[in-house]
């Protein structure tokens, strides 16, 4: 059963997400900033892979990508952003960054499974 780490300020996208993963047979953990999921990466857990909102309050998903990425230790996490952005230049940047994937919110499960399953083979992880 795969690790899903989803870090969201929306306790309701979180909720949404979590029903899917569930479907798809993922454990998840949440964590609604990325100062919060930083924390946890700092006590050595690591997911199977990162599903990271774009857009939150002080510390934006951006940056923890861009952070995740300049660690040895993360460069193989598969990392999956999600916005409501749907802007090039944002996913340009995510991708710049070193993100494995990219979906807009609402996210449907055929796209969530679809992208997770590209970022596991990328990193050669296994599908779900």
């Amino acid at each position: 059963m795969k690790q899903i780490w989803i870090v969201d300020d929306d306790e309701e996208m979180i909720r949404a997400i979590r029903l899917m993963l569930k479907l798809l047979n993922c454990e998840v953990t949440s964590y609604l900033s990325a100062r919060s999921a930083a924390s946890a990466f700092a006590t050595g857990k690591q997911p199977d892979l990162l599903i990271l909102d774009i857009n939150m309050p002080e510390v934006t998903g951006l940056d923890l990508l861009e952070f995740l990425r300049r660690r040895g230790g993360w460069k193989d996490l598969p990392i999956i952003m999600l916005s409501t952005e749907a802007a090039d230049v944002t996913v340009d940047k995510a991708l710049e960054l070193g993100a494995d994937g990219y979906v807009s919110k609402p996210v449907t499960i055929e796209e969530l499974e679809k992208v997770m399953n590209a970022a596991f083979q990328k990193h050669q992880k296994g599908l779900l």
